[in-house]
């Protein structure tokens, strides 16, 4: 296929999509909770849910010290998944983005995130703010396609 097609079929599939930079962007500007990811020294990757809002280009999340902000501090690289599904039907999307992420330390920038993300949804105690800046977007949407539903009757027949 060619490279400028904004969305395609998998290789060998026909109920799969490729989503293109603009259409995850938008996805991820939907939606509020997403899972941040980091491996650990010792090869361990770790995986935690977070609310999270689009800032521009990036993605901005808040966190309390632990774990992902140390590997933030040390330039671990970052993933961040956020995906819908509704399994009835059989359709749903993914947008992965993996990248470097910082702590936002710029007094104003913090209030201006604390008013696009409002309250937190866990009580922290000084909570940090963390801005990934993807290195790469990728993004997938199973479509409804006909005999996705899956229907089944009981009874006597």
């Amino acid at each position: 296929m060619d490279p400028a097609d904004r969305s395609h079929a998998f290789p060998g599939e026909s109920h799969g999509e490729i989503l293109d930079r603009d259409a995850c962007m938008a996805l991820l500007s939907a939606a509020v909770i997403g899972r941040v990811a980091w491996p650990h020294p010792d090869g361990r990757v770790e995986v935690i849910p977070v609310n999270f809002v689009v800032d521009g280009d990036d993605l901005v999340f808040r966190t309390a010290r632990g774990d992902k902000l140390t590997a933030v501090e040390r330039g671990v690289p970052v993933s961040f998944e956020v995906d819908d599904v509704e399994p009835a039907l059989r359709v749903g999307w993914s947008v992965l983005l993996s990248g470097h992420a910082e702590i936002v330390d710029d007094a104003e920038q913090v209030r201006r995130l604390e008013a696009l993300l409002g309250a937190p949804w866990v009580a922290m105690t000084e909570p940090v703010f963390v801005r990934l800046r993807p290195g790469t977007i990728s993004g997938r949407r199973l479509p409804l396609h006909p005999g996705g539903v899956s229907v089944q009757t009981g009874g006597d027949g």
